[in-house]
């Protein structure tokens, strides 16, 4: 009898259409659980596999859209996805959209995640968007505890600002929910502040969420488990 899969090991199905999708998916079978939906997928049938792979095939799904709007579309929004019975779903975590966010979920299970500063992005990008000054930890953590106080499940956040976040007294019983992880001596990719499996899960992560290295890999199966192992390894 096999082991059920780790669920904190979300994989992001970052493939071009829902073909690609179901055929990672058969490749990793029982090794993951969890699957991460995004907007690149979106125009390829995203929305369609996402209700697949949950109603069919048993699985968990993070359905990543990053909503960001005026209050009355974030709701109408999150009220039409409400209705996929979907686990995940990520907005930006200002105020107003989180409040909204909540409102449309109202009366399902599924979870709003807020977005605090993509992982993909440093202080130069910040300052090219004109974001205000600051160290990027001290940015991250102040709007994760404002996203927390508009009602927010958990955030989104880099795994270098884990242990930030996870001290703050709002982030008691919340998710963190971090991308850019990447396995041992796995490229960095268009990510900028990363950290390895173990490391994210010591510094309070619930899930982590790992891509490339894992669908680009020789034997998918193999990366994902190596993953899930990795996360283990930091019992020890």
């Amino acid at each position: 009898m096999t082991a059920p899969a780790d669920d904190r090991l979300i994989v992001a199905l970052d493939v071009p259409n829902v073909l690609a999708g179901l055929d990672l998916v058969q490749k990793l079978g029982d090794s993951v659980s969890f699957y991460k939906i995004g907007l690149g997928m979106l125009t390829g049938g995203g929305l369609a596999l996402a209700n697949e792979l949950k109603q069919e095939h048993g699985k968990r799904i993070f359905l990543d859209m990053k909503f960001f709007d005026i209050g009355a579309t974030v709701e109408a929004a999150v009220r039409g996805i409400a209705q996929f019975d979907l686990d995940f779903l990520t907005v930006h975590g200002d105020p107003h959209v989180v409040r909204a966010a909540k409102q449309g979920a109202a009366g399902s299970d599924m979870k709003i995640l807020a977005v605090t500063i993509l992982t993909s992005l440093d202080r130069d990008d910040l300052d090219d968007s004109m974001i205000r000054d600051g160290a990027i930890p001290d940015l991250v953590t102040e709007r994760a505890g404002r996203a927390f106080d508009a009602g927010a499940d958990g955030v989104i956040a880099s795994p270098n600002e884990a242990a930030l976040i996870r001290a703050l007294p709002e982030a008691a019983g919340r998710l963190i929910v971090t991308p850019g992880v990447r396995p041992t001596g796995a490229d960095k990719g268009d990510q900028k502040r990363i950290a390895t499996p173990a490391q994210a899960v010591r510094d309070g992560v619930d899930h982590i969420v790992v891509g490339r290295p894992v669908h680009t890999a020789a034997d998918p199966r193999k990366a994902a488990l190596d993953i899930v192992a990795e996360m283990a390894s930091s019992r020890t």
